[in-house]
């Protein structure tokens, strides 16, 4: 076998490889063992994207603050967020360029169209905001992209307003009639980030299910090698990692044990714990861990799809989701979509809290992220284009000023928010869609 070590320090992209298997390396010390001697300089940090979906609009009563600037004070659907309040940036004012129910809310909102197809085979869109970083940054990553979802992904079929199903299951576009079919099977996703070329052949899951090898198995030589070689700090991250790694895979060994159970829900995917919380924080170890090891840069996530009909019974929430979100501006309605709203953002600060744990150059993995978080509909009831529940989050690689609710009078298209954040990660377009500039989004004139 190969080996990847030369000179003093390990490759940035060193990777173990074995039979079926390609386990790429989280950020060590051992990669950078002597910058600024030499004429060395320090590493710079990586800046990833990712985008974290909810669907069927927010309770906006319960989510936008009342002041701006530095001094607002947090909503409850905000209020799980406190922890990361120096790292959020709540944007308010900004509308959908598309407002076409569910298919436009999720069809625009990364793409940023004006106006997607009027029929049901009519399929078409535009180059979606990841789409254009996964085209750069793929150049360096094993992988360009991942787009990630809670629910099966439709490719047919008429959804929203008699549009096809693609509008409400993805936000990711290659090209104008290249909609990118999100993955919701957490084998599938595993496989794809360590399985030797990505495959994520089902034929090939099975012969690895039944001869009950663990995907580390082969690599186990070449992992006591690199032990050898590096300092005891980076060896604690490398058994840390590789216990992840196991961990994940264990997880969902045990999910697919339970496939021949009767499961309470038909839309629970081949390999997915039958039980929601299992299955999502599932998908945020798959990113993290695709993440930390710079396998990708790029992910899109849909914790639903638009028209989710999901339930929330253990948030004594038992609606489903979309009829909940026609609340006819019902109090007792909207609280009730409001909980689910906020249960969404406890979600996202559990995987926020898991992405501050992981040191990465500088700082950790969420100091050099960019996190858009939101939802292309604000007053589900009406199916509004208008205001946008939509957050900023991390630290950017040091590009961000968080701690800010920032609110525009002018009700910029969500488009012009796509081109400020390319330019903040260091890929500057011209246009996005209907995008007609840029935003400020580090401090609004006068706050």
């Amino acid at each position: 076998m190969t080996t990847f070590f030369t000179g003093k320090a390990l490759p940035r992209r060193t990777l173990l490889k074995g039979v079926g298997a390609s386990l790429a390396l989280p950020f060590l010390d051992s990669m950078f063992p002597a910058f600024g001697l030499r004429g060395q300089s320090a590493p710079s940090p990586v800046h990833r994207f990712q985008t974290f979906y909810v669907p069927n609009g927010m309770a906006m009563e319960y989510w936008s603050p009342t002041s701006e600037g530095r001094d607002f004070g947090l909503t409850p659907i905000l209020e799980p967020l406190e922890p990361f309040r120096d790292q959020m940036l709540v944007l308010s004012g900004i509308r959908a360029n598309w407002v076409q129910i569910h298919a436009g809310a999720s069809g625009s909102f990364l793409t940023g169209i004006p106006q997607g197809g009027r029929t049901e085979t009519e399929i078409v869109a535009d180059v979606s905001m990841d789409q254009l970083l996964a085209r750069e940054f793929g150049r360096e990553t094993q992988l360009a992209s991942l787009e990630l979802s809670m629910d099966a992904s439709a490719n047919a079929g008429a959804c929203s307003s008699n549009l096809s199903c693609v509008y409400t299951h993805t936000l990711s576009w290659r090209g104008p009639t290249q909609p990118l079919p999100t993955e919701y099977n957490p084998r599938a996703v595993f496989e794809r980030l360590f399985g030797d070329a990505g495959s994520t052949d089902r034929a090939v899951r099975e012969v690895r299910l039944r001869q009950q090898q663990s995907i580390l198995d082969s690599v186990t030589d070449k992992i006591g090698a690199l032990s050898r070689q590096i300092g005891a700090q980076d060896q604690i991250k490398v058994e840390q990692y590789t216990e992840a790694i196991r961990d994940v895979e264990r997880r969902i060994q045990r999910a697919e044990e339970q496939i021949d159970m009767e499961l309470p829900s038909l839309e629970q995917p081949e390999g997915a714990p039958a039980v929601f919380e299992d299955h999502l924080e599932l998908m945020f170890d798959l990113k993290i861990l695709a993440l930390q090891t710079d396998l990708t840069r790029v992910i899109s996530f849909m914790i639903g799809k638009e028209q989710s009909p999901r339930p929330y019974p253990q948030i004594d929430v038992p609606d489903a989701h979309h009829p909940l979100s026609h609340h006819n501006n019902q109090p007792e309605l909207v609280q009730r979509m409001s909980r689910i709203n906020r249960y969404h953002t406890q979600l996202f600060s559990q995987y926020l809290a898991k992405l501050r744990e992981i040191p990465d150059v500088d700082g950790t993995l969420l100091d050099n992220m960019t996190i858009l978080y939101g939802s292309g509909i604000s007053n589900s009831t009406r199916h509004s284009g208008q205001n946008l529940p939509l957050l900023v989050m991390g630290g950017g690689a040091g590009t961000l000023r968080g701690g800010q609710h920032l609110a525009y009078a002018d009700e910029p298209g969500m488009a012009n928010l796509l081109v400020t954040l390319m330019d903040k990660m260091g890929v500057p377009v011209d246009r996005i869609g209907a995008s007609t500039g840029a935003l400020q989004i580090d401090t609004l004139p006068g706050i």
